[in-house]
């Protein structure tokens, strides 16, 4: 079931991306032409006013059709508004994105988090390593990371036992601690991090969440930075629903905060300037911008589906390497 809830989370997530373009462009009298959940074919539709919405059959969140996108010739065609006008626009689904990865962390904190100890670090070599620990792994029946590590210095030399939780199975390990080992990697050799947290109030739940989705914003940019030395990390959809049924296992707190994970991705990801995204189309209007003229609907449409080629390359390539992964 929690694949399931991450999937429709995510579904969501994008709805709430386009709900924000449709909003500020609402708010600013654009002409919008239809807003549809869902892609297309159409399974049903209504007028109201002079906007359509409608209900399609592929359930991959939705979008929102102005007029004028690229050419326009209507009077509140989107390319006809003011350049600040349709900046907001553009950074409107990001902003929706942040606030909703604020609100869901918001809400984990108002709901309280049960504890854990998770695994942050395997170094390479090392006992941890070679008896199969992985980074994200949960060891089971522990809370504390200060008493697991007693426990551990307590039989450094001897075998111990105990059982992790990984992709939703609990796994048993067997490990003999280190008595002696280089500095600063510990007689296992992992990194730990305890999880949970007592329940909050309403303002300092909104506080959390708003600090939260801040460095988790920082976090994925500085992730982004290094996957140009590390390429494997990136993770697709395969992998995102591997982490689902691991974090589903610990507790439903746990799930609501990956889609909080998930939503704050979104909106650093849609910022990326790169033409198919919404950072790329607001990178072509501050260019627009300074060189005081709008570029051709040619030019942009070729960079935009150069750009959209290449995503879905992308796409392809990260879900295979995830396929591969599970064999």
């Amino acid at each position: 079931m929690t694949e399931f809830i991450v999937f429709g989370g995510l579904v969501l997530l994008v709805l709430v991306h386009e709900l924000g373009h449709f909003a500020a462009a609402k708010f600013f009298g654009m002409y919008v032409m239809e807003f549809g959940i869902g892609f297309p074919p159409r399974l049903f539709s209504r007028m109201r006013g002079e906007t359509r919405y409608s209900v399609n059959l592929v359930p991959l969140g939705g979008f929102v059709k102005l007029h004028g996108e690229l050419d326009g010739t209507h009077k509140r065609s989107f390319m006809r508004e003011k350049p600040w006008k349709r900046a907001i626009v553009l950074v409107a689904g990001v902003v929706m994105n942040f606030v909703a990865g604020s609100l869901l962390f918001s809400t984990v904190l108002w709901m309280g988090v049960p504890p854990a100890i998770f695994i942050s670090d395997v170094i390479a070599g090392s006992p941890a390593d070679r008896a199969g620990l992985q980074q994200g792994d949960s060891i089971v029946g522990w809370t504390d990371p200060n008493a697991f590590m007693a426990f551990v210095k307590k039989h450094r030399g001897e075998s111990i036992a105990f059982s992790v939780m990984r992709a939703g199975h609990e796994q048993k390990v067997s490990v003999i601690p280190r008595v002696r080992f280089p500095r600063g990697e510990g007689a296992l050799g992992v990194g730990l991090v305890g999880g949970g947290s007592a329940r909050v109030g309403f303002v300092d739940g909104l506080y959390g969440g708003f600090i939260a989705a801040c460095g988790t914003a920082w976090s994925v940019i500085i992730g982004l930075i290094g996957l140009f030395y590390e390429p494997q990390a990136i993770v697709g959809p395969i992998g995102i629903f591997r982490v689902a049924a691991g974090v589903g296992a610990i507790g439903f707190a746990y799930v609501i905060q990956l889609l909080g994970v998930i939503s704050l991705n979104l909106a650093v990801l849609n910022l990326l300037p790169i033409p198919a995204l919404d950072g790329g189309r607001l990178l072509f209007l501050i260019i627009e911008k300074i060189r005081r003229k709008q570029f051709s609907p040619k030019v942009e449409m070729r960079a935009n589906g150069i750009s959209f080629a290449f995503l879905i390359l992308l796409v392809v390539l990260v879900t295979a390497k995830d396929v591969v992964g599970l064999l």
